[in-house]
């Protein structure tokens, strides 16, 4: 079965052609300034305001007297229009589709309503919108133009953005053997989709939206959101009565219905796969470019989907349904199934192989591209939601239940989860007041609460558990977990190419226009605002491009009004803002940790050491400063400082200043994300937070750098069972805790502490004091890295 198509181009709200101009004259065309641009990319995508009330706000910006009763937008038509004018945008086109006996159905009303309808496919030209991306002027410096190999300090290979895998070098072999290709620059496209639902409360409100992106581009870039994965259109959902939505004839066709919008969508790239073509690069060169498609971004079903399996299978290895992980088994390609087919029957396909008949992948009909061979790593849904949430999580909740019964499993988990929200707050980690208790399970949240599951379990389950079944343990998306290692060699590291990109750009592509629909024929609506957003964002790039992003908006003698210190928060506004942390960078280019203080001194302190100790509860603060000096001064003494007498150690009558935070902006190595590779973490210790209680941030304290992970720091104890390290406070011989000045450079990064709760039900006003703690490895890539 081949579903028939007819393909529509029509342009939604299109301005006229843009006729030549000077570039020099009008600048901000469409816009009369930069003020109105900066206000209409405000109205419209930051603050995303309603017609009426940008109506309503130009309609108060015209009584004020310095306006003249001219508002920059005369109302929201006006706003819309201004848009709508900026050009060089690329269109919607629509693909109409139905059944191939279409026709013949139209007047049979004994067929199922699904043979008679037209399945409309709205789409842009991802060729556009890719070449809109390679050409990106915010993107320079973040794409690579051929593939490259990256090997760490000791020599070892290492493994980052797409084109440092395997995968795109011997692309570029395979390329450099055709003369018309060779030295050509390669570009993969990177393709995703994922099923989103808007609002159930007023129906089931579905999209099944198409993003494209670059595989050039860096996985910092992507995992920024920016303008580096597009949306290209929305899949056609078709809908049946209830009695034939499990028919092989209607999924058969919705299979054909899918792989079919793909080839047409698709084809656009067809010319550019086979003869280089020129195209502008961020560096505003030109170079000649030939493309390829590359990996597809998908959960399971839409593998299974994609790969024309069988739910249950492996979609890129023909492995035993039943014994995935231990069957011997070769990779699917394209070749193998052709052969399958004409040698076996449809019912020897489907139970012996898994394989769909009568049926081929899209990519079976581009040049060198099989999907079974570019199906992506998904963290979200195989490891995240997959392994932790849909697995682990219910094990537990099976093995509490079958071991205490229902009652006393309910009470166990209602102590898990109030461990869960008693877990002390941490940069980047959202909390959790009512412990595990989600009305849905994201994948923030799922993510947030792996790192705080381990201990929050301890002692309500055996140590060490594990479960046998005899037959095995045969699950798709466990099971796609072996693959991880060859996928990572052939495309790089699996953040960069997760199906959280997707399901991120659900928000603004998809979920976000709906709201500002009216909810009816909604989808039209979403087509003219995704258009009018991607307008403001290529007017931006081009701005910047040109250096006019850097003009202030206010004259040079007119002072504003920072909004960052507007009913801020304190802390925040006495750390140097080191957001983008280039001024850290440039401090010290070497540094893989850098610790600063905040810039402005804490008040209402004195001066001296004997009475800022009596302040804040260390009567002894000046003798420990002395211990402390007498350790810089003597590094090599036999006698360390904490031994030595006191009054043998040097003295400090200077000023002292007090500081509640400091910044340390640190080296991530498997977090590649941040400028650089570097994060940036706020270190608190005030006496009162938030007009709550005091704050006192952990850290980790080097101690030997010479060391790997733990060994460098200072003593720790292994849990045997978690395999977490534990610590617990220090105290001398009178019971009074042990404390000691530390020198700022010692700092490494905040350190996450969760107390072992053991195996007894703990109260709702849990105090952390005088315990011992898991230490966190699992709050961030950074302490993963040190706790080993």
């Amino acid at each position: 079965m081949v579903a028939s198509f007819q393909l529509h181009q029509k342009q939604i709200h299109q301005p006229p052609a843009d006729e030549p101009r000077d570039p020099a004259d009008d600048t901000w065309k469409p816009f009369p300034s930069h003020g109105h641009f900066e206000l209409a990319d405000f109205l419209f995508w930051r603050n995303q305001m309603p017609a009426a009330q940008v109506d309503d706000l130009m309609q108060v910006l015209a009584s004020f007297e310095a306006n003249c009763g001219s508002p920059p937008f005369n109302g929201d038509a006006h706003l819309h229009d201004s848009i709508d004018s900026i050009p060089h945008d690329v269109p919607w086109q629509s693909l109409t589709l139905h059944h191939p006996d279409y026709e013949m159905n139209l007047d049979n009303l004994d067929v199922p309503p699904w043979k008679c309808a037209e399945f409309d496919v709205w789409f842009r030209d991802p060729h556009e919108l890719v070449k809109n991306q390679l050409s990106n002027p915010v993107f320079a410096g973040s794409i690579d133009y051929a593939p490259r190999q990256v090997f760490d300090k000791h020599s070892q290979r290492v493994w980052t953005d797409f084109m440092t895998g395997n995968w795109s070098w011997n692309q570029c072999n395979t390329l450099a053997d055709d003369g018309n290709c060779h030295g050509a620059m390669f570009i993969p496209i990177i393709l995703g989709s994922d099923k989103t639902t808007v609002s159930v409360a007023t129906g089931q409100n579905d999209y099944y939206p198409l993003y494209v992106s670059a595989g050039n581009l860096h996985n910092n870039i992507c995992r920024a959101h920016q303008e580096s994965v597009s949306l290209v259109g929305f899949h056609s959902i078709p809908t049946t009565e209830r009695g034939h939505e499990d028919s092989k004839e209607y999924l058969h066709f919705h299979r054909h219905l899918f792989h079919t919008s793909l080839r047409a969508i698709l084809e656009s790239f067809r010319l550019a796969m086979q003869k280089p073509e020129i195209v502008k690069c961020t560096d505003g060169h030109y170079r000649r470019a030939v493309y390829g498609l590359g990996l597809y971004i998908a959960d399971y079903p839409d593998q299974s989907l994609l790969a024309c399996t069988i739910q249950g299978w492996c979609p890129c290895e023909t492995a035993d349904r039943k014994n995935l992980d231990g069957s011997q088994c070769n990779q699917r390609s394209h070749a193998h199934t052709r052969t399958l087919m004409r040698g076996y029957s449809m019912q020897e396909l489907r139970f012996g192989w898994g394989i769909i008949d009568g049926i081929l992948p899209f990519t079976a009909y581009f040049p060198r591209a099989d999907i079974h061979e570019l199906l992506a790593p998904d963290i979200l849904h195989q490891i995240i939601k997959g392994t932790f949430k849909d697995h682990l999580v219910h094990w537990v909740d099976e093995y509490l239940v079958l071991t205490y019964g229902e009652a006393h499993a309910e009470a166990i988990w209602a102590d898990i989860d109030r461990h869960i929200a008693a877990v002390p707050s941490f940069p980047g980690l959202c909390g959790f007041l009512q412990g595990r208790k989600f009305k849905q399970w994201t994948g923030d949240g799922s993510k947030a609460l792996m790192k705080v599951f381990l201990p929050a379990i301890a002692g309500h389950i055996l140590d060490k558990m594990t479960g046998v079944k005899p037959d095995g343990i045969s699950l798709p998306r466990q099971h796609s977990l072996c693959h991880y290692h060859y996928l990572i060699q052939q495309f790089g590291a699996p953040n960069g190419l997760c199906s959280s990109l997707t399901e991120s750009k659900h928000r603004k592509a998809v979920k976000e226009p709906w709201r500002r629909s009216s909810g009816n024929l909604a989808l039209g609506q979403m087509l003219v605002t995704n258009q009018r957003l991607d307008k403001l964002a290529l007017f931006r790039a081009e701005k910047f491009a040109a250096g006019l992003l850097d003009t202030p908006l206010l004259p040079s003698d007119t002072i504003a009004v920072d909004p960052d210190n507007i009913g801020g928060d304190p802390d925040e506004e006495n750390c140097r803002d080191d957001q983008d942390l280039e001024d850290v960078i440039a401090d010290d280019q070497d540094a893989e940790i850098i610790v600063q203080l905040a810039k402005t001194q804490a008040l209402h302190y004195p001066s001296q050491l004997q009475r800022i100790g009596e302040q804040i509860g260390a009567p002894h603060l000046r003798d420990l400063v002395r211990q402390f000096l007498h350790d810089q001064r003597n590094p090599d003494h036999p006698i360390p400082g904490h031994e030595m007498d006191v009054s043998l150690c040097p003295d400090f009558n200077g000023k002292v200043h007090i500081f509640h935070s400091a910044v340390a902006s640190f080296y991530a190595p498997s977090d590649i994300c941040g400028v650089n590779g570097m994060l940036r973490h706020v270190i608190r210790s005030a006496p009162t937070w938030r007009n709550g209680p005091a704050r006192h941030d952990c850290v980790f304290i080097e101690h030997d750098s010479t060391l790997p992970g733990f060994q460098g720091l200072y003593v720790a104890q292994p849990c045997p069972n978690t395999g977490m390290w534990m610590v617990e406070p220090e105290f001398d011989a009178n019971g009074q805790r042990l404390t000691s000045v530390v020198h700022l450079d010692t700092i490494l990064c905040p350190a996450h502490l969760i107390p072992v709760y053991g195996d007894h039900f703990i109260d709702h006003d849990i105090k952390h004091t005088n315990v011992a703690f898991y230490i966190n490895k699992f709050s961030d890539y950074h302490a993963f890295e040190i706790a080993f």
